[in-house]
Order: structure tokens, then sequence, then C-alpha cells
């Protein structure tokens, strides 16, 4: 990983690679939604063949209850416990986070409430690369269950047994042997094997993003949830910790975006070493190809500077491993941030119990990460009594003439 003095220049560069490298798979995965939107389960079938080399007229696109029953009996003691833990502490959360039905009188005759209601249908899309991501799988099912969303669809490419056993646990039947830009066009408008839904959740390479954003005039998403980010941002710390974790992000994915901010030469330069030390350790894989493309070790001239920077950039996780809380104020735009040196941001991707589905390609400076309450709707409601309205009539008339809206002041004088 190389140490570049984070200048202007070098900011724009970084930002607009982002830009470039969104076009380029959007221009992909239009004519992949657009085959599957048309021609259905064989633009679907033909597209996994040649994607992911899996022939869906052999194998069955859905996962059979007796292969998630045999996946179950494969796995330890250890990994079930492990998942049980991961999804209470995301459940926790959950509970915390969903919305709550609400009711106020906002003036003598008229209350305003709020019911909430769960989205009807829902697609969880979960990568399948080399490993499938069981983590993915909790953090999209379990605030589903507790929105009480009634129908969940999970697509996977290639679910291994881990993934099977994992949903087995969680409750999960309907899991869908497809992936990419693909499976996101049959969730969205939905083929003679797959049923549209209302809602499509979970992270993916470029391309699935891509696809999410081109589907999302017809079928609701979560968010662009891309290819990793991760800043780690401080001008004291361990450099084998801040190496571990730069490395942790980007064994994602070749393209997964790792970063070291810092004002301290020396402490880059302890860093650079600690990447090289730690990737000889490593088996073959991401985090080499994508430490020397897309990652960097940025020196700012000044702890203003880097904070400014920090902030554009917008990063799916952001580690402060100083831990100083004057130093998360000046922090506006993150999916996530994980404080003080013992956050190692496995922790979170895993097991804490905040969501790992978190906003990308600069979207943090929108949104934050997935929360119960984008499985759920909130609904409005109008309780208003014969006093309520004539305390109401007068205003709603003068204002619906103003815009020229007859009809409206009508609806209004015709209850007088």
């Amino acid at each position: 990983m190389h140490i570049v003095k984070l200048t202007p220049a070098v900011e724009k560069k970084l930002l607009r690679g982002r830009q470039e490298r969104d076009a380029e798979a959007e221009r992909v995965a239009s004519e992949i939604v657009a085959d599957v939107r048309k021609r259905r389960n064989a633009a679907l079938f033909a597209w996994t063949k040649k994607l992911d080399g899996i022939d869906l007229r052999r194998e069955s696109l859905w996962i059979s209850d007796s292969e998630i029953r045999a996946a179950r009996r494969q796995v330890t003691v250890d990994f079930v416990r492990a998942v049980e833990h991961a999804a209470r502490n995301v459940r926790r959360l959950a509970e915390r986070q969903l919305p709550k039905p609400w009711t106020i009188e906002v003036e003598s005759g008229v209350k305003i409430g709020q019911v909430v209601r769960p989205i009807e249908s829902i697609g969880c899309y979960i990568p399948g690369g080399q490993f499938s991501l069981v983590s993915t799988l909790i953090m999209t099912v379990v605030p589903a269950i507790v929105a009480g969303v009634p129908k969940i669809e999970v697509v996977c490419p290639r679910p291994n047994a881990a993934l099977l056993a994992a949903a087995a646990i969680l409750g999960i039947k309907r899991i869908a042997r497809i992936g990419g830009a693909q499976a996101i066009a049959a969730l969205a408008y939905g083929t003679e094997s797959i049923s549209r839904v209302e809602k499509i959740f979970g992270p993916g390479n470029k391309y699935v993003t891509a696809a999410k954003q081109l589907v999302s005039s017809d079928c609701a998403i979560d968010l662009p949830a891309g290819p990793t980010e991760a800043i780690v941002f401080c001008e004291h710390g361990n450099a084998s910790w801040i190496a571990a974790d730069l490395l942790a992000q980007a064994e994602h994915a070749k393209d997964a975006a790792s970063l070291f901010v810092t004002t301290s030469r020396s402490l880059a330069r302890e860093v650079q070493r600690e990447i090289q030390w730690q990737l000889a350790e490593l088996p073959p894989g991401n985090a080499k190809l994508s430490t020397g493309e897309a990652g960097a070790i940025l020196v700012a001239e000044s702890f203003a500077q880097a904070c400014d920077f920090v902030n554009r950039y917008a990063p799916e996780h952001l580690s402060l491993p100083d831990n100083a809380s004057g130093l998360l104020q000046k922090i506006g735009s993150a999916g996530t941030v994980f404080l003080g040196p013992w956050a190692a941001q496995p922790l979170g991707d895993y097991a804490s119990g905040s969501n790992h589905v978190l906003p990308t390609g600069g979207w943090a400076r929108k949104r934050g990460g997935l929360s119960a309450t984008d499985f759920v709707k909130c609904i409005s409601v109008q309780s208003i009594t014969r006093k309520g309205f004539l305390r109401l009539g007068h205003t709603v008339e003068i204002l619906a003439e103003s815009e020229g809206l007859m009809a409206h002041r009508n609806a209004v004088r015709i209850r007088r």
C-alpha cells in the first residue's frame, strides 16, 4: 500500500474513481436487467449459467428442505452458538430501532397517529463467492423477522452448508440458487419461478449495486451497498491493529477500498510495514490485490484537512482508534463508526448487533445503515371530530383558494 500526500488532486482522483467504476457497472447491469425483465426464466437461467457456471435446468433453482436439513446436521455446536449469539445481538438492536405506534392531539378535535405495518414481501441478497456470507443472512433476515415481514425470499448463487444451516437456525426455508444482477432483476420483476417482491435488501458487488439502483423505480431497495470501503483515521495508534482492520475489509474484493488517513508520517510508515508483514502471513486472495489497486495511506497536512476528507469521502466503515469523543463530533458522514482501539471492524461485521449492510459510494452523506425501520411502513392516521373540522376549515379554505384549488375549498365548505 502506497503512502501518498493528501492533496486536492489526490482526493479528486479517489472520488472520481468511484464514479467511473459505477458507470461501467451500470452499463453491464442494465443489459442483464432488461433481458431478465423481457425473457424472464430463460434469461435468468442463461445468465446464471454464463456468469456463475450453474445450470439451473439440471440443478433445482430452489434449495430443497432436505438439503437445508442435511446442512443443519453438518455444522458444529460452536457454529450454531455463534449464529445464535450474533442473531441475538442483531435482534436486540432491531427491537430498539423498530418504530412504535403513537397518537398526538395537535389541537382540540384533531388527532394524528402512526401505525406501523411490515412490508409484505422482501428479497434478501446474500453474496456467495468463494464463501457464502452467513453474516449477511443474519443482518438482513433477523430485522425482517423482528419487523414481522410475512414473506422472506433469500437468493445466493452458491449457498454452502454453513449458510443453509444458518437459514435453518433462523427459520428460513425459501432460498434460490441465483445471484448477480440477474437475481436482482428476478426479484424486482418476477419470473415463472421467482415471485416479485416489494423490496430488495443486501450488499453485493458493483454489478449487484448497479442493478439495485436500476430497478429502484419499480421495486424498493434498501440502499446502495456495493464494494467495501474502510477508513482508519488517527494520529496515534497501534500500527499492527490498524493494518489488521484495513486488511480485514480489503479481503472482501479486489476493488475494496481500504484507506488509512493520518497526519503522522512516522505512523504511516509503521502501518505500511505492518500491512506488508501481515499480507505475507495471509493466504493468497483479494487483500493483496485491493491494497495495491484500491488502497492507500494518505498523509494529511492537518487534522482539519483529514476530517474534511473523511466527511467528503463518507466511508462505509470508519475507525477512530484514538477514541477521542471530540473527534466523533467532527464526523458528519459515515456508514458506521468504530470508536477506540478495541473496536475491531469485524466485530461489527458479525456480532456486535449493529447492521453491516451499509451505504457505499458516498451514500453515507445521505443516509445511515440498514435498520429495522427499513422493513416497515409508518402510516399516518388522521382522526378529526366536528370540533376539529370547525377549527381547521377556515384556514384550509384560504390556503386552497390561494392555490386555485376550488374543489379542495368546496370539500371543506360543503360540510359547514
